[in-house]
């Protein structure tokens, strides 16, 4: 018996090294990992701040776009034209005469 234990012993030495070997390797892994999947996270929000400030300008721009596409409806309508020329510069159809106001 006593030589069973014996030439168990050294195995069983050898089995909880490995272990101990493995599981410092898996403590390194989660720890690697761990740290990835912050450094990650912390670059996913500031993506995200990045996208919606970009979706606000894109949002700005859009809604100038529409203005400035009506305006150029307008002012393909002599109509229109006419009413400018009328109001901003004083100008008016022939025979007409404008009124002055103070």
């Amino acid at each position: 018996m006593a030589s069973q234990t014996m030439t168990a012993t050294p195995a069983v030495a050898g089995a909880r090294r490995r272990l101990k070997l493995l599981l410092f390797v898996v403590v390194l892994f989660l720890s690697w990992a761990g740290y990835v999947l912050i450094v990650q996270s912390g670059q996913i929000d500031d993506r995200a701040s990045q996208l919606e400030e970009v979706n606000l300008k894109l949002t700005d721009a859009q809604a100038k776009n529409e203005e400035l596409q009506l305006q150029i409806a307008r002012l393909n309508d002599d109509e229109y034209i006419g009413q400018l020329a009328r109001k901003e510069h004083g100008l008016g159809l022939p025979g007409e005469v404008p009124i002055k106001t103070k």
